[in-house]
């Protein structure tokens, strides 16, 4: 692929570290990055600047990114996955590759597929399987749609770790669903393990027998990053396993756990939201979120 417009559905994290990292590959002729912040009263000035002086495109909205790329990258929260597919059908040209970094059940991702081939667009799903700040866009991504592999080598030639797994929609966000049960869920009981802790004075002897059981993780420091993550982001993390709940539910019965997941990401965020961490540094110990949160008591729901 060459002379390709890359429009980035989403400016926020994962946008921005993708929109960096490709505006200058091989074949890249030029980028567009489209938010709905971009129309928010007070904040589209700021952050349509910040793309400017990143050397990316500020559309107008979807119908100027739609007519101006012939890549797509929608990499926006979980539960707006299918209502951006479906705007950018209305919107796109024939022919167009529509990428779907979000993370949503199988059931959503054949949705918003249906809706971008029913407008001549080509869907591949993708699966990011970690988070994203760590690796850039060497992010590990399972790709699934007919025209996955052909995808998939255009975005190793970037220097990007994607495979292709299946040209059915479903495959690789199933993989990445039931993953995120797994992590999303030792987030969540870290939070709660830890700070339980905290507040008995037993961590210093809870965490040497995770270490005795698990000894290549560094417990402390692995605690730490996880309840900076769920500060930061637990809104999207809570809207993720919500997708991951619509998973189980689509296999078929009750997501009593990853219900239980979103719930705790959900009241973290909350709290994010109400000042309990202001002034916690990001790459502050554990100890410090937990403290936070032991110090509403019971005073929250």
């Amino acid at each position: 692929m060459t002379g390709i417009c890359i429009g980035m559905i989403g400016y926020g994290e994962v946008g921005k570290i993708f929109t960096e990292g490709l505006k200058n590959k091989l074949g890249v002729a030029s980028m567009i990055t489209w938010d709905l912040k971009f129309a928010a009263p007070g904040t589209s000035p700021d952050l349509s600047a910040a793309a400017h002086r990143m050397g990316i495109a500020a559309a107008a909205g979807m119908a100027q990114l739609c007519e101006a790329a012939t890549l797509i990258v929608s990499a926006v929260t979980a539960s707006n996955t299918l209502a951006v597919a479906q705007e950018a059908a209305r919107q796109l040209r024939p022919g167009t590759l529509f990428l779907d970094l979000n993370s949503a059940s199988p059931g959503t991702k054949r949705q918003a597929a249906e809706a971008i081939e029913a407008a001549g667009g080509h869907y591949v799903e993708a699966g990011v399987m970690t988070s994203v700040p760590p690796y850039g866009i060497r992010v590990p991504m399972l790709l699934g749609g007919a025209k996955a592999e052909d995808l998939a080598s255009t975005l190793r030639g970037w220097d990007m770790d994607a495979t292709a797994v299946a040209r059915d929609i479903g495959v690789a966000s199933a993989i990445k669903m039931c993953r995120s049960i797994m992590i999303k869920g030792l987030e969540a009981l870290v939070i709660e393990s830890y700070s339980t802790a905290h507040y008995y004075g037993v961590a210093d002897k809870v965490l040497p027998t995770l270490a005795e059981t698990f000894p290549q993780i560094d417990w402390p420091a692995q605690g730490a990053y996880f309840f900076s993550r769920v500060v930061q982001h637990g809104k999207r993390r809570a809207e993720e396993m919500r997708e991951s709940a619509a998973t189980v539910r689509e296999a078929g019965f009750p997501p009593l756990m990853a219900a239980a997941i979103a719930e705790k990401h959900d009241w973290v965020a909350r709290l994010a939201a109400q000042g309990v961490f202001d002034g916690v540094p990001k790459d502050a110990p554990w100890e410090a979120y937990a403290q936070r949160l032991l110090s509403i008591g019971a005073k929250q729901d």
